[in-house]
């Protein structure tokens, strides 16, 4: 499945569908609704806080950022969205494991996808990257992500 492609096979210049964008809005109004109810509040208010700061991003990082949300959530279900330095991040156990910085937010030419020392992600060699430059989400970066997600979380 490429960037512009969903599971579907439908276009979507932005990251995700209509399909999925609404599905995302009528999660992000359960979560309000819970939030004001206090059945779970404190995680519900966090992710509905993270999707809200997705949304306000500038499109190509709103897509980056919405697609890594998908993959992290997907792939590492036991991480609560949460927002760190104002940006989205994913925790365990309120230590934050990974994280995305939006390149326009942060006034730089790239956003960034990046680990915590909390990240299982040590290696033999004394030497492995933390952080990643994203501009955009090929088919072989989703997967590296989700491969990533899931070894940070074993």
């Amino acid at each position: 499945m490429s960037a512009n492609t969903n599971a579907k096979g439908k276009k979507s210049t932005d990251g995700f569908s209509e399909e999925e964008r609404a599905a995302m809005k009528e999660r992000a109004a359960e979560l309000k609704k819970e939030a004001n109810r206090g059945r779970g509040n404190k995680a519900a208010a966090a992710e509905l806080d993270v999707l809200s700061k997705i949304a306000e991003m500038e499109a190509p990082d709103r897509a980056v950022a919405e697609r890594i949300h998908a993959i992290v959530t997907t792939n590492a279900p036991e991480l609560s969205p949460k927002l760190w330095y104002g940006q989205p991040a994913y925790a365990r156990k309120g230590k934050v494991v990974c994280f995305f910085r939006s390149g326009h937010v942060d006034k730089e030419r790239y956003s960034t996808f990046g680990f915590t020392t909390e990240a299982n992600l040590d290696d033999d060699s004394g030497l492995w990257p933390t952080s990643y430059a994203v501009t955009e989400l090929s088919d072989k970066a989703e997967k590296t992500i989700a491969i990533l997600v899931k070894k940070a979380v074993s």
